[in-house]
C-alpha cells in the first residue's frame, strides 16, 4: 500500500477543503487553523471544474496555484482531485446527449452533479482534457501527496439506460461472450420468446411490462460497474503517465452503496480509500462504522483511509441528528482501529450555500468557540500520539464472504420470497460478531482462505465452479465454514444449478434439498435445539451430514434445519432456515468455539455489548489494543500496556470512563 503523506510514523487527518467557494482572504485564516488542528493533509478541487475551466478551451489555474502554494507553504499536503465528479453547465448544454437517462427512459438534467453518462464519448473526452492539463501543471507540485480520480462513482447515477449506454452495453457483451449463441445460452432467451438474432436487438434493461430477463438484469449491473471503472482506469492511466510515483485513489463507499462491485475495483486503487456516515436512526451505529471499516479493509487486503466522514451531522437524511460529545472523537479511533491510515472529513469549512450547507465541518458556521472545533483539534493531537500505529495490520481469525454479483441476482425480483436479502444479512452476521467482540475480515469467495479459522457465508446465492472449489479446499484443508441459507443454488449466469439444493455445495454440506418452503410474513416455526426459524425454510435430508436441529412445525415438519458435516480434515455447517438474532448469536458463538476463534478480549462480552475491543500488529511483534466504551457506564477492562493517549502505564485493569476511548501499546514476545 502507498503511504502519503509520504512518511512513516504518521496519520492523516484532514478533510475535503473547497477553497473556490470563498473569497482569497479567507484562505489565510483557513490554513492557520488547520495548522492549529495538526490537519496534513486535505482534498482539493473535487467539484471546481466549473472554476478551473469556465468555458470551451478555456482554464483558469490562478486560484488553484495560489491555494496550493499556501497548503506546501504550511506544510500541508493536498490530495488533488481531478475534478470531473460534476460536469460545468457549458458543458451539459453543449452536448445533452452526455446527460444520463434513467430506467422510465427520463433525461436527467444539469444542476445538481454527477450528471453525466459513463459511456458518453463527450464526457470522457472532456474529462481527460481536464486531467492532462491538471497533471501537466501540477505534476511537481510539493503539496501534492496523491491524486483523487473524481468522486463517489455511481452514487446517484449506478446505471445509465441511453442509447450510448446500450451501445457499450453491447459490445461488453460481444467481449464476454463472443456469440450471441453463447449469450442466448446464458441468459437461457428461449423463455419467453426473447432469443435474440442480432445485436443490435440487445438494450439495457428499461420499463418492461413484466419480469427482465434475470441474467441480462445480472450483466446489465456488471457492466455498469465496470464502466465507471472503466472511466476511472482512463483518468488513472493519464496521472500515472505524467506522475508514475504519485499515489491515485477514488473514494469507495463501502456500506453505503452496493451498486458497484469494490472487489473489482480495490486492486486498481493504490490507496483504498472509503465514505461513510452514520446513520442517525441506528441506534447502534457504533456497528455501521466497524462494518463499513472491516468491508473496506477486505477490499484493501490491510490499510486503507477515510476519506470523508462527519464531524456531526448530514445534511441528506430526514431527521439529521448531531453527534453528542465525545462521539467524534470515538468514531474516528474506531476506523483508526479497524485499519484506517487516519481520519478525513466532508468538509473542511461549513459552506455558506448550496444544497450541503447544513452538512457539519471541522470548521463550523459558529467557528472556533464550538464543540465541534474543540474535538477536532482533541482529535488531531490524538492521531499525533498515534502515529506509529500507521502500517500496522488488524488481527482477524474470521472472515464472511460475499460477491456483489451474487447479492444483485439474490435481491432481484420473482425470487422465491422478497425477505430472502443478501446485503442485510451480512450486517447482521456481522453485528453478531461484533457482539460477541470478534474481529472479522471481509474477503471474496475466490481468494485464499487458508489463513482464517473460520469463514462465514451468510448469503451466496450465485457461485461459479471455481468459487464452489475454492470454499471446499479451505474445509478440506482444515478449516471451518457455515453456510446460510439459499446458498450454492445457481451459477455465474444466475442459472438453476440442477440434482437438488444446495447445489455447489451439496457434497460439501453433505445435504440436498428438494424443494423451498418460504415462510409468510410474520410466521415462526420451532426447531427441536429450542431455537427459532424465521423466513424461509426446506424440505430436505441429510446425506452425509450430522442434523443438530429439525423443524417441529409445519410447513417442513421433521426435516433439517442445522447440519454438520465432515468434508476432508475440515468442518462444513449448513443453516438451513434465518434466525433472530439470539439464536444466530449462540449458533455463531458455538461454531466460533469449535473452530478455535476467540474473542479479543478473553472473556468476549462479558464487559457488556457496549464495549468494542480490536487489535493492530506491527510485524516486530508490537500490538496496538483499542479500546471503546459505547456506553453511558465507566467499565473496567483487564488489559495491560502502555495508554497512548494519556501515557499512563496500565499494569492489570484499565478504567474507562462512559463514552471512553483508549489505545494500549504492548510488546509481544
Amino acid at each position: 500500500m502507498a503511504m502519503y503523506p509520504p512518511r512513516a510514523g504518521l496519520l492523516c487527518l484532514g478533510g475535503d477543503y473547497n477553497p473556490e467557494q470563498w473569497s482569497s482572504d479567507v484562505w489565510r485564516e483557513d490554513v492557520a487553523l488547520m495548522r492549529e488542528a495538526r490537519v496534513n493533509l486535505v482534498t482539493v478541487g473535487v467539484f471546481s471544474w466549473a472554476r478551473l475551466n469556465p468555458a470551451p478551451g478555456r482554464y483558469d489555474f490562478g486560484w488553484l496555484d495560489e491555494v496550493l502554494d499556501l497548503l506546501a507553504g504550511h506544510g500541508i499536503a493536498a490530495d488533488l482531485a481531478t475534478a470531473t465528479a460534476s460536469p460545468p453547465p457549458w458543458f451539459s448544454r453543449a452536448y445533452p446527449d452526455s446527460l444520463p437517462v434513467d430506467q422510465d427512459g427520463r433525461r436527467l438534467t444539469y444542476g445538481s452533479r454527477q450528471a453525466y453518462c459513463p459511456s458518453s464519448p463527450a464526457y470522457r473526452a472532456a474529462a481527460i482534457e481536464l486531467v492532462e492539463q491538471l497533471a501537466g501543471r501540477y505534476g511537481e507540485h510539493p503539496a501534492l501527496a496523491m491524486w483523487h480520480v473524481n468522486n463517489e462513482y455511481g452514487c446517484h447515477v449506478p446505471r445509465c439506460y441511453c442509447d450510448r449506454s446500450a451501445t457499450a452495453f453491447r459490445d461488453w457483451l460481444r467481449e464476454r461472450y463472443a456469440s450471441l449463441e453463447a449469450l442466448n445460452d446464458a441468459w437461457g432467451t428461449d423463455f419467453w420468446s426473447q432469443r435474440y438474432g442480432d445485436w443490435a436487438e440487445i438494450l439495457p434493461p428499461r420499463a418492461t411490462p413484466a419480469f427482465h430477463n434475470p441474467g441480462q438484469e445480472l450483466d446489465f449491473r456488471r457492466f455498469s460497474s465496470d464502466a465507471l471503472l472503466a472511466l476511472y482506469r482512463s483518468e488513472r492511466d493519464v496521472l500515472k503517465r505524467h506522475t508514475p510515483a504519485i499515489p491515485v485513489t477514488t473514494n469507495l463507499m463501502a456500506a453505503l452503496r452496493t451498486d458497484l462491485d469494490y472487489w473489482r475495483w480495490a486492486p486498481e486503487l493504490d490507496v483504498v480509500s472509503n465514505d461513510h456516515y452514520l446513520t442517525a436512526a441506528d441506534p447502534e451505529s457504533q456497528i455501521d462504522v466497524a462494518f463499513a471499516s472491516d468491508l473496506t479493509r477486505g477490499y484493501a487486503g490491510g490499510p486503507w483511509l477515510l476519506m470523508e466522514h462527519s464531524t456531526s451531522a448530514v445534511n441528506w437524511q430526514p431527521r439529521n441528528a448531531a453527534k453528542t460529545p465525545g462521539q467524534l472523537l470515538r468514531n474516528s479511533i474506531g476506523h483508526v482501529a479497524r485499519g484506517s491510515e487516519g481520519v478525513m472529513y466532508f468538509q473542511w469549512r461549513a459552506a455558506r450555500a448550496g444544497s450541503e450547507k447544513w452538512h457539519s465541518a471541522m470548521l463550523p458556521h459558529a467557528g472556533t468557540d464550538t464543540k465541534i472545533w474543540r474535538e477536532v483539534c482533541e482529535l488531531g493531537a490524538a492521531l499525533d500520539r498515534l502515529g506509529e500505529v500507521a502500517g500496522s495490520t488488524v488481527d482477524a481469525d474470521v472472515a464472511v464472504v460475499f460477491d456483489y454479483a451474487s447479492g444483485w441476482a439474490q435481491e432481484a425480483p420473482s425470487q422465491p420470497s422478497v425477505d430472502m436479502t443478501c446485503f442485510a444479512e451480512l450486517r447482521r452476521w456481522h453485528a453478531t460478531l461484533w457482539r460477541s467482540g470478534i474481529t472479522t475480515d471481509f474477503a471474496h469467495p475466490a481468494q485464499d482462505l487458508s489463513r482464517y479459522r473460520l469463514v462465514l457465508v451468510p448469503a451466496l446465492y450465485l457461485v461459479s465452479d471455481a468459487t464452489a472449489a475454492n470454499l471446499k479446499s479451505y474445509v478440506d484443508g482444515g478449516g471451518t465454514v457455515l453456510v446460510g441459507a439459499y446458498s450454492g443454488i445457481v451459477d455465474e449466469y444466475d442459472r438453476a444449478r440442477l440434482g437438488g439444493y444446495p447445489g455447489a455445495f451439496a457434497d460439501l454440506l453433505g445435504i440436498r434439498v428438494e424443494e423451498f418452503f418460504p415462510l409468510l410474513s410474520g410466521q415462526h416455526v420451532a426447531l427441536s435445539d429450542g431455537g427459532t426459524g424465521t423466513i424461509w425454510a426446506e424440505r430436505g435430508r441429510a446425506t452425509t451430514a450430522t442434523v443438530l436441529a429439525t423443524h417441529l412445525d409445519p410447513p417442513v415438519p421433521g426435516c433439517p434445519a442445522l447440519t454438520r458435516n465432515r468434508y476432508g480434515t475440515g468442518t462444513a455447517w449448513y443453516l438451513g432456515t434465518r434466525l433472530p438474532e439470539p439464536d444466530l448469536a449462540r449458533l455463531i458463538r458455538d461454531v466460533s468455539e469449535q473452530a478455535g476463534v476467540r474473542p479479543v478480549l478473553l472473556g468476549g462480552n462479558a464487559l457488556g455489548p457496549d464495549v468494542e475491543a480490536v487489535r493492530r500488529r506491527h510485524p516486530d511483534g508490537t500490538s496496538y489494543l483499542f479500546l471503546l466504551n459505547h456506553g453511558d457506564h465507566t467499565i473496567r477492562v483487564p488489559a495491560t500496556g502502555t495508554d497512548m493517549l494519556t501515557g499512563d502505564e496500565i499494569g492489570s485493569i484499565l478504567t474507562l470512563p462512559a463514552g471512553g476511548v483508549a489505545v494500549l501499546r504492548a510488546k509481544e514476545e
